[in-house]
């Protein structure tokens, strides 16, 4: 478990911006989708930053991918920037 993981957010216009921190493991994982779903009925796009990421745990991305498919992605779009955006899928 990553006590070393945080997601610093911040508004533009009607997009949301998540800038990921530190060490992505399982937990991780569900604290991005759960903040996901908080945000997808109030945001048209989400960008999810990966560049502060310092290590992922295959693990945890698959966690992440495998439960993204439970949002509502019809509402949002997300888009991954940064060096590790090809490990996530959208």
């Amino acid at each position: 478990m990553a006590s070393n993981f945080k997601i610093l957010i911040h508004r533009n216009d009607d997009n949301l911006h998540m800038k990921l921190v530190g060490e992505f493991d399982r937990v991780s994982a569900h604290q991005l989708l759960n903040h996901l779903r908080k945000y997808c009925t109030k945001f048209s796009t989400i960008f999810i930053h990966t560049d502060c990421l310092k290590e992922l745990n295959p693990f945890g991305v698959g966690v992440f991918n495998s439960h993204l498919g439970d949002l509502d992605k019809d509402r949002i779009r997300l888009i991954f920037t940064g060096e590790n955006a090809a490990q996530f899928t959208a």
